[in-house]
């Protein structure tokens, strides 16, 4: 197969369905997933119901693709979780949940896709975290702490995965109008892109614009950045 193989978490709704969509057109086979059944289907795109938290489960996709299809070109880990509310009220459970999301599950895609990518020296893989990250986003605490681990694991496993030809960014976006930000109080919403060099909301062409520069074959000299959109 000479298309691309392009693997993405969290395809069911928002930005994820978005990229499923945009990269089918670009050619490549798609690969996504959800911890719920789809209510939509494209040709070209492959669908599983997975965790990312889940270990056996993420192992068995993986297993999947590399029987059926021996590659992996490039990982998308868009999955994520966000909950606004401030530390003091903010239960474990909700902690457990947005770091096991964020952070657990950003770690085993990318730890599995790096085993089928290293074969081949060939990879390419963005990770997801926030401008409420720099932007220092009051009542996001926990969201912030688990998308700032993104970054930091994502400039380290660069380190460690360069000499296999794969390379690792991550992308902030800005507030999209999506259910992930549905929660957020509009006034701190506008308060955040009040910060930004260019004073709207992020739209999924923008996010989309981005991981296509990261995934270009071009880009093989650019691993270990952050690309924070909207100029924050």
């Amino acid at each position: 197969m000479d298309r691309p193989i392009t693997l993405i978490t969290g395809t069911r709704k928002g930005i994820g369905k978005y990229l499923a969509e945009h990269y089918v057109r670009k050619g490549h086979l798609v690969i996504g997933c959800s911890r719920n059944e789809l209510n939509w289907s494209l040709e070209g795109y492959e669908h599983y119901e997975v965790d990312v938290t889940d270990e056996a489960g993420v192992k068995v996709l993986f297993s999947t693709i590399k029987k059926k299809y021996g590659r992996l070109d490039h990982l998308i880990n868009n999955a994520g979780v966000a909950s606004m509310n401030h530390f003091i009220l903010t239960p474990v459970s909700t902690v457990n949940k947005i770091l096991n999301t964020n952070v657990i599950g950003t770690f085993l895609f990318c730890r599995e896709a790096s085993k089928l990518m290293q074969k081949r020296r060939y990879g390419r893989i963005v990770n997801f975290t926030t401008v409420a990250a720099p932007l220092k986003l009051d009542g996001e605490s926990i969201y912030i702490a688990s998308k700032a681990a993104v970054i930091s694991f994502t400039e380290v496993i660069a380190r460690e995965l360069a000499s296999y030809g794969i390379t690792v960014n991550s992308i902030g976006p800005t507030p999209i109008e999506t259910d992930l930000i549905r929660s957020v109080p509009k006034e701190k919403l506008e308060a955040l892109i009040d910060r930004q060099a260019i004073k709207r909301y992020g739209t999924v062409e923008d996010v989309a614009n981005a991981i296509d520069f990261f995934l270009q074959k071009e880009s093989s000299f650019i691993t270990g950045q952050t690309l924070f959109l909207g100029g924050v």
